[in-house]
């Protein structure tokens, strides 16, 4: 697992004390809200986002844990909702190999679960009062998680080539949500302007080399590895770097346009796909933009950045790259 090498003894405590504190935010007197709940929060998860704000919380002069944790527990709230909702969406069964809230209680109880999540970590900013502009922020990456599911959603089975608009849609659903992380952990560490600048171009730049990364293990690799069937955006219909880049460049361009844009497309069509993706130059392109986002993140880190806290930032960023799941 990814904190448990010793480069983030730094954030290890406040991880492992975040774990009982999303325990106890998803209880509730209504036991099935309860039950659901624990049941996502022990599905597992990176825990990527609350680590990135808490190393950023760590940069200041002094940390103080019992005044961050609230948000680091609302930013892994917040995360968990949107999937619950993403689930939903893409009518998924599985995530992290484990059932998903509406394979297990159904679409109607799984949103409306979500949101009492949502609303439960904005509770806790509130109670905590982090003040305006951590509001704004918080507010601004739910937006933000809303448009890039709309952009992906209006674009399904359509095999759009559009690069830009590729990117904006990853930025919005994934890159600005890991900004806004460094961002709100660098302010409430009360660190100067310009270490909020680059910590919150140093989390958009990881954002987007992870969704990328995400994108490719979706035609690279295999249920067992990544929890959730192989080419499952493809069967969804969604469009992603290495298919774009397919079907611009690949001869069988034609063939995979058909797979993509059929609704009614078989796991056989789906293999097909996949291996036409693999024949063409698009996994080594998203791989190569990855790198490219991986150099500029850790450019961005500043130069008087405490050794220990740059090392950890430096670390996530190699793990990102090289992540198999």
């Amino acid at each position: 697992m990814l904190f448990q090498n010793k480069t983030f003894n730094v954030i290890r405590k406040d991880l492992d004390v975040l774990e009982g504190e999303l325990i106890a935010a998803v209880s509730s007197h209504e036991r099935l809200i309860t039950d659901i709940g624990t049941h996502l929060v022990k599905s597992g998860g990176k825990r990527l986002r609350p680590a990135l704000f808490l190393l950023a919380v760590h940069t200041g002069a002094d940390f103080n844990r019992e005044k961050a944790m609230p948000l680091a527990t609302a930013l892994e709230l917040i995360h968990m909702a949107s999937l619950v909702h993403d689930d939903v969406i893409d009518h998924a069964d599985t995530r992290r190999g484990t059932p998903t809230a509406n394979y297990k209680w159904g679409n109607q109880t799984a949103v409306l679960s979500g949101d009492y999540i949502f609303a439960k970590a904005f509770s806790l900013v509130a109670e905590e009062g982090y003040g305006d502009k951590v509001a704004a922020i918080l507010a601004g990456l739910i937006c933000d998680l809303s448009i890039g599911e709309i952009i992906q959603n209006r674009e399904v089975y359509k095999a759009s080539c559009d690069i830009p608009e590729y990117y904006e849609r990853i930025a919005r659903k994934t890159a600005n949500f890991l900004a806004a992380c460094c961002e709100l952990g660098a302010l409430v560490a009360g660190l100067e302007q310009r270490y909020i600048d680059a910590l919150k171009t140093y989390g958009y730049d990881i954002g987007m080399a992870f969704q990328i990364t995400d994108d490719l293990l979706d035609i690279t690799s295999d249920k067992k590895t990544i929890g959730k069937p192989a080419g499952n955006d493809i069967h969804e219909g969604i469009v992603t770097l290495p298919v774009i880049r397919a079907l611009e460049t690949s001869p069988d361009s034609d063939e995979l346009r058909t797979i993509v844009t059929n609704r009614d497309m078989t796991m056989d069509d789906v293999k097909r796909a996949i291996d036409i993706v693999k024949a063409s130059d698009g996994i080594m392109m998203a791989k190569r933009k990855a790198s490219e986002y991986i150099a500029d993140a850790k450019a961005a880190l500043p130069d008087d950045m405490s050794e220990k806290i740059a090392n950890s930032y430096i670390r996530i960023a190699d793990y990102i790259a090289d992540r198999k799941s």
